[in-house]
């Protein structure tokens, strides 16, 4: 890949959801040039109309700003198109603003297109989630996923991950906001100084070398504002989310380090800075959708889950990640408490007056009474990741 060929003054971005549509906000206030695609044509019609999302974030931004004609309109730079063809030709930089269970199909349409395009293309992906890989059955982060199936075209381009902490509706409006920028330093340094160098007061970033761990943390957290979320609806009083806190990173860390990443990323704004947000703000879809889980619980979790997407303007990550994750700790035979817990919650049938004991049980009966890692646990860690994980049932079994 020919990094100093790289065109920094046009992006586009593949999905308009919440985040994709910050993002055009953001880089059409920075004079960029930037296409977004989306399938359907009229919407495309509607966004190139009105310069404005029909369908994700303008509500929430009229309800913020204290009406729709005060909502921001994206700059006329900002086009919508439903040619993918062209999207992908034109632009050297792609913002991949899509949920991951949608991931390996767009994969596959980009793949041919990637290869016949003239230049080189450096994806950047904000994704937040994990999923079994087709061919390992390994749980795999967004990049490693793209890699995967990009490995014959591996020459043709490169990738970058975004890391928190950010809130879409932050970035719209112009709040300060201060990104992870993650993956290979020379191209992560172009986009830090040339494509998100603009207004600083807006947005600024750091560089973290350790793309996996800072997917890994980015995707688990969102299980623990489910559960945050939850919690908050019960009678448990002010001591314990602290505990939730402390003990999700114990297993965010854990499971970063098996997935491929290193103890540094969760110790990051990429990692505890963005647990943290996510965590303590009705602005975090999966904070919310925990919340509305308790209060609109009917016993069925497919049932409740369908209920409680109602009430939220785009798709929480948290609930498909508990899935996955749980899928890969079982087949692992690894021990993880919180995230277990979070599994039992959501996606199977219970009794409503029973959650409130599994949150107490999962934080405080934690087999692994230490807080800290010992000398000899970092020496086997380093050397069988994958062996030295808190078994389940015993280290043979």
């Amino acid at each position: 890949m020919i990094i100093s060929n790289l065109d920094t003054s046009r992006v586009a971005i593949i999905g308009p959801g919440r985040l994709g549509t910050s993002f055009a906000y953001k880089l059409g206030r920075d004079n960029k040039r930037v296409a977004i695609y989306y399938h359907d044509a009229e919407v495309c019609k509607t966004i190139n109309r009105d310069h404005l999302n029909p369908i994700h974030l303008t509500e929430d931004l009229a309800a913020r700003t204290g009406g729709m004609e005060k909502v921001p309109r994206l700059s006329q730079k900002v086009y919508a198109t439903n040619d993918l063809e062209h999207v992908v030709e034109n632009n050297d930089f792609i913002i991949l603003a899509v949920t991951m269970n949608r991931l390996p199909e767009l994969i596959n349409y980009l793949k041919p297109m990637i290869d016949k395009k003239a230049g080189d293309t450096c994806f950047i992906s904000p994704i937040k989630g994990l999923i079994s890989d087709d061919i390992s059955k390994e749980l795999i982060t967004p990049s490693q996923l793209i890699n995967n199936n990009l490995y014959r075209v591996k020459h043709k381009y490169d990738i970058i991950s975004i890391g928190g902490p950010f809130f879409d509706m932050d970035i719209a409006l112009g709040n300060p906001v201060c990104i992870t920028v993650a993956g290979k330093r020379r191209i992560a340094n172009i986009i830090r100084e040339d494509l998100f160098k603009f207004n600083q007061k807006e947005l600024n970033s750091y560089y973290n070398f350790d793309i996996v761990g800072v997917e890994a943390c980015g995707a688990l957290k969102n299980i623990v504002a489910n559960i945050k979320g939850l919690a908050d609806s019960l009678d448990l009083g002010d001591s314990i989310p602290g505990t939730i806190f402390a003990r999700s990173g114990v297993e965010i860390r854990s499971l970063s380090r098996i997935l491929g990443g290193s103890f540094q990323a969760f110790h990051s704004q990429a990692g505890v800075g963005d647990l943290y947000v996510t965590v303590s703000s009705m602005a975090s879809k999966n904070y919310r959708y925990g919340k509305y889980f308790y209060e609109l619980y009917t016993g069925n979790p497919i049932e409740t889950n369908l209920r409680v997407l109602e009430k939220i303007d785009g798709t929480p990550e948290g609930p498909n990640t508990i899935r996955n994750v749980c899928k890969y700790l079982e087949k692992k035979n690894m021990y993880s408490p919180l995230f277990s817990c979070a599994n039992h919650i959501f996606n199977e049938v219970g009794n409503k007056s029973a959650i409130k004991d599994m949150i107490i049980q999962s934080c405080q009966f934690d087999r692994r009474t230490r807080e800290y890692i010992g000398p000899i646990s970092r020496i086997m860690y380093s050397i069988f990741p994958d062996y030295w994980y808190r078994r389940d049932k015993g280290l043979f079994e």
